[in-house]
């Protein structure tokens, strides 16, 4: 993620502290077209995928990806975790389709005079040459579904039944949750950071209640509920407790979500998308506001019980 300031590429994962309240602000995505408009029909060998293994929002595609079978016809470029001065960067090799070294780049081709944040995931439309959708809610709906016709899988991890209850527990995750970690590491007053830190232990709290006696956070399957809050749980303890100071306690301390993160964690879907070298090199080394020195932590370690990449 990242941002145009003043004509500088801004690299605290797109999101700014207001100087006023000092609080954590994410900027809105902007290319918000869908598979199955008129000009991006479901096809083979037309899209491409650009993510960061590091990113919790890249990771959700790269997830429902996999679940439904999309590997062949959605190929994937991964950036290097760290993200400097100019944004995210392809390094060593630059990315396969114009040999872009910069994410910034596609946003250009896409439209020349785009000077808004340039973020991860981007689904790119390779025959119209542009941007389909940088918004990762709506790119996992698309995945979910819109290219069912030609992969003959038709699980459904947004099933109708449970829609209303899936968009409910999507909005608070995301609120406290999701973006709520980033309102903690984020913040530059110490009230902000610590009303952001009591709606995120609140919200964990809630969830781990939730979960008692329950495989899933909504109805008796795995829903895209579960791979939004997924992306944050994995990255809670080895990044979000200690560098963004959201310290009360570690997934790990709370038995129904550590449970839960297992068992998630036990699917290939989400085990073999799962980089945490990416993530720990990503936010220790590409937040020096936050961190300096740079100075990656070797830990902590972690046993969800199954092989850590």
């Amino acid at each position: 993620m990242g941002m145009m300031i003043d004509g500088k590429w801004e690299t605290d994962d797109g999101v700014w502290a207001s100087k006023r309240d000092g609080k954590f602000h994410r900027a809105e995505s902007q290319f918000r077209c869908a598979i199955g408009d008129a000009c991006h029909p479901a096809e083979r060998d037309r899209y491409h995928l650009y993510v960061s293994l590091a990113c919790p929002w890249a990771h959700r595609t790269l997830i429902m990806r996999r679940l439904k079978g999309l590997e062949s016809i959605i190929p994937v470029t991964v950036v290097h975790p760290h993200m400097l001065d100019h944004g995210w960067q392809f390094r060593p090799e630059p990315e396969p389709l114009y040999g872009f070294t910069h994410a910034y780049h596609l946003y250009a081709k896409a439209d020349h005079h785009y000077t808004g944040r340039v973020s991860v995931p981007i689904f790119w439309d390779e025959k119209a040459q542009t941007i389909v959708c940088n918004e990762s809610a709506e790119i996992i709906r698309m995945f979910n579904s819109g290219f069912d016709a030609l992969t003959g899988n038709s699980d459904d991890h947004y099933p109708q039944p449970l829609r209303s209850e899936i968009d409910e527990i999507n909005g608070y995750v995301y609120d406290n949750i999701n973006n709520g970690v980033y309102r903690c590491g984020f913040a530059t007053l110490q009230d902000a950071y610590e009303e952001a830190f009591d709606a995120l232990f609140a919200a964990l709290d809630a969830i781990e209640e939730r979960l008692a006696g329950r495989d899933y956070l909504v109805g008796e399957q795995l829903t895209e509920a579960d791979i939004r809050l997924y992306t944050t749980l994995i990255r809670f303890d080895p990044v979000y407790f200690g560098h963004f100071k959201c310290n009360r306690n570690r997934i790990a301390d709370m038995p129904n979500l550590w449970r839960y993160l297992k068992c998630l964690y036990a699917m290939p879907a989400f085990r073999d998308t799962t980089d945490f070298g990416h993530i720990k090199q990503h936010y220790y080394y590409s937040h020096a506001s936050i961190n300096p020195t740079r100075i990656v932590p070797k830990g902590p370690n972690i046993d969800l019980g199954g092989p850590l990449s």
